[in-house]
């Protein structure tokens, strides 16, 4: 479907929206920028020469769509339905031809995407939840993976060719907050396997095993997975610890399965136990530790 004139407001400047908005940009596709941080929306402004709104109000006066990629779903509610009085969800689409829509792609809680879904719909605006996966490289090169979640087939119609502007690689996850479940789901597993390949290497010091040896085993073996190919070679074995993934998001992401496990009434005992290990090496080492670096706290002194 094509854009027919649609205006992209994109808030949330950071690491990986800052060259999301860029590749908007970049696909012709007509994109305001918006952070509450004046630096990261000029920061924007510089790179990518995108224009950025100096309020919430002025960007839902001008934009037929917003994106957002906030830290976490209750920022995300409080952008769109109580920052400014509001001004954001009583704006956006007034005046201006069809309703308007949102697309969050932050990491946010499927539940309260639902619940945010049906409390936009009251203000006659759609919401598609479209996280992604991929890091700062792919969102630099729109390469990004994008799951994405709605109950409306034409939400989804009109976020399509916006969301190839970032992503190479759509799927379609379900209903909304599907692709926020996906992508939590996702990085719950990714964590689980860090962690195991984390308690490997230190046993095996224990018993006198080299870590590259070991990890050459097991890469070799059936035990072969992302994290034990690349974060584990790359950063923790080197100690570099620089994936540029913070180990705040992947202590939230993991909370966000774990606490869907419990919602839905499903038993699985290994999230919970995810969530209280991801949660103290947080709590020790900071959010704003590379999420490799959690090994640090597990390894004994």
């Amino acid at each position: 479907m094509p854009l027919s004139g649609e205006i992209v407001g994109f808030i949330g400047l950071g690491n990986m929206g800052r060259p999301m908005a860029a590749n908007l940009a970049r696909a012709g596709i007509e994109a305001i920028g918006y952070d509450a941080d004046p630096d990261a929306a000029q920061a924007c402004a510089g790179e990518t020469g995108c224009r950025t709104a100096p309020t919430l109000a002025a960007l839902a006066d001008t934009a037929t769509v917003i994106v957002t990629m906030l830290p976490t779903g209750a920022i995300v509610r409080q952008v769109l339905l109580e920052e400014e009085g509001g001004a954001l969800g009583r704006g956006l689409g007034v005046g201006k031809s069809g309703s308007g829509l949102v697309i969050d792609m932050s990491s946010s809680e499927p539940v309260g995407t639902r619940a945010l879904g049906a409390a936009l719909a009251e203000h006659g605006i759609g919401l598609v939840d479209a996280p992604v996966s991929g890091g700062v490289e792919k969102a630099r090169d729109g390469t990004l993976a994008i799951m994405v979640g709605t109950d409306d087939e034409l939400a989804a119609e009109r976020a399509e060719p916006i969301l190839r502007a970032m992503g190479n690689r759509l799927f379609r996850a379900g209903p909304l907050g599907a692709g926020h479940a996906a992508k939590a789901l996702n990085n719950y597993i990714a964590a689980a396997a860090f962690t195991a390949a984390a308690e490997a290497l230190i046993v095996g010091d224990a018993f006198g095993l080299e870590r590259e040896t070991l990890l050459t085993i097991v890469n070799n073996s059936t035990g072969r997975n992302f994290n034990s190919e690349v974060p584990m070679k790359q950063e923790v074995l080197p100690r570099t610890f620089a994936t540029g993934f913070k180990l705040g998001l992947m202590t939230k992401d993991v909370a966000i399965a774990a606490d869907l496990a419990e919602a839905v009434g499903a038993d699985a005992p290994l999230a919970g136990n995810m969530k209280a290990r991801w949660a103290e090496a947080n709590a020790a080492l900071g959010p704003d530790a590379d999420f490799t670096r959690a090994i640090t706290h597990w390894e004994p002194e």
